[in-house]
């Protein structure tokens, strides 16, 4: 008989999967690459087990994704084992518990990381959320979770943000959410930036983000490939030395 936890466990998965869909990362009738055939492949060893993913989509099939099924999930794409095997934190992103920010009330609700995100060059986003060199305060007016604060080292985005400034920046779900020509924190493939972001749109999903810099006359706009490994963080506040 199927335990509970495995039914909570492919609802996680279900999640994860309407979120890969998302992002494009996963299109159900692909042949190029992304299809189920390809995504069963890589989570169940053969592509022609796509049926035995559509049985754990659907709710009302007593077939359930395994946990080292789940593990090569994560592994494969990119997703929190935290949130995918315990429930906890979210499925892509910083993975941040709930529970730490509720934990944290008392000193504040916003991550602080002393890593620098260059305005203007990348850093190694390994380092981004080293638990020891992390901490939580809190501002008027920004409540809820998912915020996360650091450094600014670069002059790419003067005169809008200038080094030395910390920006505040809210997690977003994914590039759907993203509003065109606004300021985000853009962490990809090991690097971060902090640029106005424009959508690059093909076959009906956002494939490419066009960066640009606040200085465009010292820096030039680029483009970036969305992956999975794409986080965004949309810029809400900066704190100014006097």
């Amino acid at each position: 008989m199927i335990g509970d936890d495995r039914i909570l466990l492919n609802d996680r998965f279900i999640h994860v999967f309407k979120q890969l869909e998302d992002r494009g990362v996963v299109i159900k009738n692909d042949r190029g690459g992304k299809g189920m055939g390809d995504f069963a492949e890589k989570i169940l060893g053969n592509r022609a087990y796509g049926h035995i993913i559509r049985a754990y989509l659907n709710p009302k099939d007593k077939r359930v994704i395994s946990y080292s099924q789940a593990r090569t999930l994560c592994r494969e794409y990119g997703v929190s084992e935290a949130y995918m095997l315990d429930n906890t934190g979210t499925p892509f992103g910083m993975d941040l518990p709930r529970g730490v920010y509720e934990d944290a009330a008392p000193n504040g609700n916003i991550l602080f990381t002393t890593v620098s995100a260059f305005a203007g060059t990348s850093v190694d986003a390994g380092s981004f959320v080293a638990p020891e060199r992390n901490a939580f305060f809190s501002l008027p007016g920004l409540g809820g979770t998912g915020l996360v604060a650091f450094p600014i080292d670069g002059n790419s985005m003067e005169p809008l943000i200038k080094s030395g400034d910390v920006v505040i920046c809210r997690q977003v779900e994914g590039v759907k959410d993203i509003v065109d020509n606004e300021i985000y924190a853009i962490k990809n493939n090991g690097s971060i930036w902090i640029k106005h972001v424009q959508r690059i749109i093909h076959g009906g999903r956002v494939t490419h983000l066009k960066l640009i810099s606040a200085n465009y006359l010292e820096h030039d706009p680029f483009v970036e490939e969305v992956n999975i490994h794409t986080r965004l963080y949309k810029v809400v506040r900066k704190i100014s030395e006097i």
